[in-house]
């Protein structure tokens, strides 16, 4: 099992979860962050310091696409081991659904 990030992290971004992490295995994009599968241990301390709900078990029904786009792209984004700024709007997007379409494959600046 691995932790992965879901549509609620699009634009918002919030970055608490990276300071967690003791593998450092966030990779950031433009407008979302994504957990590297292979890297993840499993120790969940990521989970509840997302304040966008954004981090779930790949066990969860449903997930299968979002453990591929996490896959895909901790592949190609750079590596973030520190908390960054969130967007000033992150507030604005984080109860809101159907956020996908708005998915930037651009990478972030990383650390």
């Amino acid at each position: 099992m691995t932790y992965i990030v879901t549509e609620a992290c699009i634009n918002c971004k919030y970055m608490d979860c990276v300071e967690v992490c003791p593998v450092d295995c966030f990779y950031e994009g433009e407008n979302m962050l994504v957990i590297h599968p292979e890297e993840c241990i499993d120790c969940g301390v990521c989970e509840p310091e997302c304040p966008a709900e954004a981090i779930l078990p790949d066990t969860e029904d449903g997930l299968e696409e979002w453990l591929e786009i996490n896959t895909k792209f901790s592949e190609d984004w750079p590596n973030i081991t520190e908390k960054g700024e969130q967007p000033s709007d992150a507030d604005d997007w984080k109860d809101k659904e159907g956020k996908k379409a708005l998915l930037s494959e651009k990478p972030g600046a990383g650390d």
